[in-house]
């Protein structure tokens, strides 16, 4: 492939940066003699062809890695073994072993989420930093520094440029992921260990609960707090929004789960029937609800009138159940009943089958909705499973542990 005249320059400055950084300066200079190059090399150009090689690096594992699969699904299609096409993505769910386990990280692994977009995913930790990796290839990519204290939560925007963190100490950082990874703003408003926080679906606002009970809505623009949230007795440990937007959905120490209307900051409902603290939730996907009504023993092709529309709620405890919700009329639909520890982490399969959740009994669990029982168990870690999440589009699910460890688990 012959190169442009543009392309040309740009490749020769890197280069030359690359020589400059280095020391090479006498090869520096006659480098920039043949080339005509004048004068020192434009900034911008600083550790380019460091990015460029280790990108091409990353393109020819994962050339290596689809030709690998590619050879595995012939000899598959050839001998009529199962294939991954013959599953409906629906009903893709991890299988073991892991992928990658991917260490790193010096303390335990708070929160683990996938980018929108790229084959990109985040975890955050107690000691104190942020790290970005490829989950296709297991590669390290960067750690992103700037919170003195654990990092209890990120979240991406839908677009995924912009990334938020929250921490013990007391701060919300906006990082740009379109400028090199940098801190755009920090926000301070909490008088305690922010928990956890999420995007508004327009993007425009960010939603943060903390141990000072209290849950907050921040204009990203002016990086101002415009509404507090008040009611829960105790530390509030998670907040979710639902997909308009019009509610959110919190949980706390205090054992209740709240459901509040965004715009008026009215408490719509307060489910009871935990019996300890609840640590995470939910909102269900428009794809889980025929499994949802057909859970309660309602037949959703016998008309509307027979059936639920939710808006539906998961919630998991430190009691060990998972309860659904049906917030309409804040009943308790069914519970999940089968770990033997705190419940963690939760996630609706994109396909609205399963809930996949995560615990302190050290597995990874996939339940099937429509049956309501315990689907698979895998035994995902060698300490408390902290979080998961699950791709929306591609077959990949991954967790974070108390072991500090990242894993990567492929579904079939």
């Amino acid at each position: 492939m012959v190169l442009s005249q543009r392309q040309r320059e740009e490749l020769n400055r890197a280069i030359a940066d690359y020589l400059a950084s280095n020391g090479y300066l006498s090869a520096l200079s006659e480098f920039q003699k043949e080339t005509s190059m004048p004068g020192e090399v434009d900034k911008k150009y600083a550790g380019l062809l460091e990015k460029k090689w280790t990108s091409v690096i990353r393109l020819q594992k994962k050339v290596i890695d689809l030709e690998g699969k590619l050879s595995e699904a012939e000899k598959e299609f050839n001998a009529g073994g199962p294939t991954r096409d013959k599953r409906s993505p629906t009903e893709w769910i991890p299988r073991p072993p892991e992928r990658y386990s991917l260490s790193g990280h010096r303390s335990p692994v708070t929160r683990v989420i996938f980018h929108p977009t790229f084959s990109v995913m985040v975890s955050a930790s107690e000691d104190a930093t942020i790290k970005l990796w490829d989950y296709e290839t297991g590669d390290y990519e960067r750690t992103l520094k700037g919170h003195t204290d654990s990092v209890q939560d990120i979240a991406f925007d839908n677009t995924g440029k912009y990334l938020v963190s929250c921490s013990a100490d007391m701060k919300i950082k906006i990082w740009d992921f379109t400028t090199d990874y940098e801190c755009v703003k920090t926000l301070y408003g909490h008088d305690h260990n922010i928990s956890s926080l999420t995007f508004m679906p327009s993007g425009d606002f960010i939603v943060s609960c903390s141990r000072d009970k209290t849950i907050k809505m921040w204009e990203i623009s002016s990086g101002y707090c415009v509404k507090t949230f008040t009611g829960h007795r105790e530390w509030v440990r998670m907040v979710r929004v639902y997909h308009d937007g019009s509610l959110l959905a919190s949980c706390s120490n205090d054992q209740t789960v709240r459901v509040w209307v965004t715009a008026t900051k009215e408490c719509k409902a307060e489910l009871r029937e935990h019996e300890h603290v609840v640590e995470c939730i939910a909102w269900a996907p428009e794809t889980a609800h025929h499994d949802i009504n057909e859970a309660v023993n309602t037949d959703s092709k016998k008309g509307k009138g027979n059936t639920r529309s939710g808006p539906f709620l998961i919630s998991g405890s430190r009691d060990k159940t998972i309860k659904m919700w049906d917030i309409s009329v804040g009943l308790c639909l069914f519970t999940l009943i089968g770990h033997d520890n705190w419940v963690r982490g939760l996630i609706f399969h994109p396909g609205g089958k399963y809930i996949l959740s995560a615990s302190d009994d050290k597995t990874l669990r996939v339940w099937d909705i429509k049956n309501r029982r315990n689907h698979k168990t895998l035994e995902a870690h060698t300490h408390f499973v902290t979080s998961i999440d699950m791709h929306k589009s591609s077959p990949y699910v991954i967790t974070g542990s108390v072991d500090q460890s990242v894993k990567v688990w492929e579904c079939r």
